[in-house]
């Protein structure tokens, strides 16, 4: 039975999560249909263009996606404190270039006279609204319903487009956080569909790279900040060029159909993780199957689950394996 989201979201642990959406059936709704020869390619532009507007509704940010056949990969990050700075009016604007609202909440933002009692009810309604603009979940539904809706008008039927539940890992540490990253970016490549990670459509890794060969990073997605020093600095505190070049190095490794290893050039951030080269290969092509619920190492994963409310924590022994090396 699948656990609760509140024994696999806590943000007093991590804000980072890995997100895994699959289609019904597995069918190949998203992309060329291997039996029929249909291609429904366009409707992976529909899930990143989606993607991309959410983030700037909602105060969670996206590290890394890849936008499959029949699934979808994202590894998200929720930033709880940018939403204490947001004004009511800021959290209404938001809310309402995806919803309603409410009539109070919508003449609040048309600056319309309210009463204290209608002004309490507006605030109210504003705590919710601002509860729900860091909630993976309704993330995932602001994204899911659409793209289902549109693609069952397309096909002229009705009925589910997405599996109910989509996946949640959290991701408790930077090795968990890196190699997450890395496995989503890999995954055209891992499934034999991209031979490069700059030819990867529809993936976090092809944004990073066209934006870097202009001395840039993709507004879309959250920066790396490339200043391990600095705790307050927005990002992802690891430096963007040996992050393009690991996995760059680990993809020609998982496509050489043969035993290989990771360029030393590359490992500088492997060996500030303390994971090894073979740990670093095994977590970047079975992530999932290596770790089925939060990611981390020993430490994390025992306090993350104390803090849930796990009677047992699984993965110690795999964590300890892949996570702790030396």
């Amino acid at each position: 039975m699948p656990e609760p989201r509140s024994q696999q979201i806590c943000l007093l642990d991590t804000q980072y999560y890995h997100i895994c959406s699959r289609t019904v059936r597995k069918a190949f709704l998203c992309g060329v249909d291997t039996t029929t020869g249909i291609s429904f390619e366009h409707r992976r532009s529909w899930i990143e263009k989606r993607l991309f507007q959410l983030t700037q509704v909602f105060a969670i940010d996206i590290c890394a996606h890849a936008i499959m056949h029949n699934h979808l990969h994202l590894v998200l990050h929720v930033d709880s404190e940018q939403v204490k700075r947001w004004s009511v009016l800021d959290v209404l604007q938001r809310w309402h270039r995806l919803f309603k609202g409410t009539h109070l909440t919508r003449q609040y933002q048309n600056n319309q006279p309210l009463d204290k009692y209608q002004l309490a009810m507006v605030e109210a309604t504003t705590q919710i609204y601002k509860q729900r603009l860091i909630d993976i979940s309704w993330f995932m539904r602001s994204l899911n319903e659409p793209i289902a809706r549109q693609a069952n008008k397309e096909d002229k039927c009705t009925g589910h487009f997405w599996e109910g539940r989509f996946k949640s890992q959290a991701l408790l540490d930077e090795g968990a956080l890196l190699s997450c990253m890395a496995y989503v970016d890999l995954n055209p490549v891992r499934a034999t569909i991209a031979p490069t990670p700059e030819q990867s459509s529809f993936t976090s890794i092809q944004l990073r790279i066209k934006a870097a060969i202009n001395g840039k990073q993709p507004k879309q997605l959250r920066p790396f900040t490339g200043n391990e020093h600095q705790d307050k600095t927005q990002g992802i505190t690891f430096s963007l060029k040996d992050y393009l070049t690991l996995v760059d190095e680990t993809g020609k490794v998982i496509r050489s159909d043969k035993r290989g290893a990771i360029n030393p050039n590359a490992g500088n951030i492997l060996t500030r993780l303390h994971i090894s080269d073979d740990s670093w290969l095994k977590l970047t092509t079975q992530f999932e199957s290596i770790f089925t619920g939060a990611v981390g190492t020993a430490a994390h994963l025992s306090e993350f689950s104390e803090h849930v409310g796990l009677k047992r924590t699984h993965g110690i022994a795999n964590a300890q394996a892949c996570l702790n090396s030396a």
